[in-house]
């Protein structure tokens, strides 16, 4: 059963399943395979029932000699071709959000918000079947973008989603939650509503894009006082060039996309320690204006 809801298909290749097809310069074709239909390329056609009934991992010639290779996608390839409303959170984040908010089967998580559902993918995935994951989506648009995208990844409805049209500020979530996921422009807005949802020792995350939104949201977390201090990174994945004795770094790489925070719920009413390190100077002067950390004042 929970093989079921991975989004991992096995065995031949049916009619129904997504293909990657990868030509000999590394370009990239998703196809819904459909028994009778055709692909074409500008290097040839590719009959579909030439692939189904195959195992993957095989490699299909066109009339014209070109060669593409077959594989089903996995979810970090499905998750950024898959059909946009708002921009995904891409795989290097994704699996860094489940890693370091220790995203576990079984976990009650919410999310805000939904977006395309690249994210609601790989929660689903983490928590399996007998999880929750419980999405919160403004724009109507989006949310039915997101829910294609789920379900067509899951091949169906999957059992631990609930997809919520609405603010995540409408929500009565109370000590019920034990990850919090915070993708949205004012993410500070909502540290105490997840004070007030997450369980002692959850985790809330927070993915921003700009520098002024990540400072916003650390500095909220330590003034409500009963998160740890606030961990905040960004992650960049570069590719190597290999060839011999050719070795070195892609001319292209995956830079800044977003940044990450992730802070621990403290037992209800227990105040996390004070940093001990003293703040650069001017850091909280007279013209800075966000949150501030117990006993800093302007003049620290």
């Amino acid at each position: 059963m929970e093989e079921t809801y991975s989004g991992v298909r096995r065995g031949p290749l049916a009619a129904g399943d997504w293909v990657r097809l990868t030509d000999s310069k590394g370009r990239k074709h998703n196809i819904c395979l459909e028994a009778g239909a055709s692909f074409f390329t500008n290097k040839g056609e590719i009959k579909h029932d030439a692939l189904i009934g195959r195992e993957e991992g095989f490699v299909v010639t066109t009339q014209a000699g070109a060669e593409y290779l077959v594989f089903r996608p996995v979810m970090s390839q499905y998750v950024v071709s898959m059909p946009r409303g708002a921009a995904v959170i891409y795989p290097k984040d994704a699996s860094q959000i489940v890693s370091a908010a220790d995203i576990y089967p079984g976990a009650r998580v919410v999310e805000a918000g939904a977006g395309s559902g690249a994210l609601t993918c790989h929660l689903l995935r983490a928590v399996g079947p007998n999880g929750s994951v419980t999405s919160y989506e403004v724009r109507d648009d989006f949310a039915e973008i997101a829910r294609r995208n789920v379900e067509q990844l899951f091949a169906g409805p999957h059992p631990a989603w609930n997809l919520v049209v609405g603010n995540l500020a409408e929500s009565s979530h109370d000590g019920d939650v034990d990850r919090m996921i915070l993708d949205m422009v004012d993410p500070w807005e909502y540290v105490d509503l997840a004070g007030r949802a997450l369980v002692s020792g959850g985790f809330v995350c927070a993915y921003v894009a700009t520098t002024t939104q990540l400072s916003r949201v650390v500095e909220t977390l330590r003034a409500h006082g009963e998160f740890t201090e606030p961990q905040a990174w960004e992650s960049l994945v570069r590719d190597w060039h290999v060839e011999g004795l050719a070795v070195r770094p892609d001319h292209k790489m995956l830079g800044h996309t977003a940044y990450l925070v992730t802070a621990r719920r403290m037992a209800h009413g227990e105040r996390a320690p004070l940093k001990k390190r003293r703040p650069a100077p001017g850091a909280y002067g007279p013209d800075y204006t966000g949150p501030r950390p117990p006993g800093v004042t302007p003049e620290t």
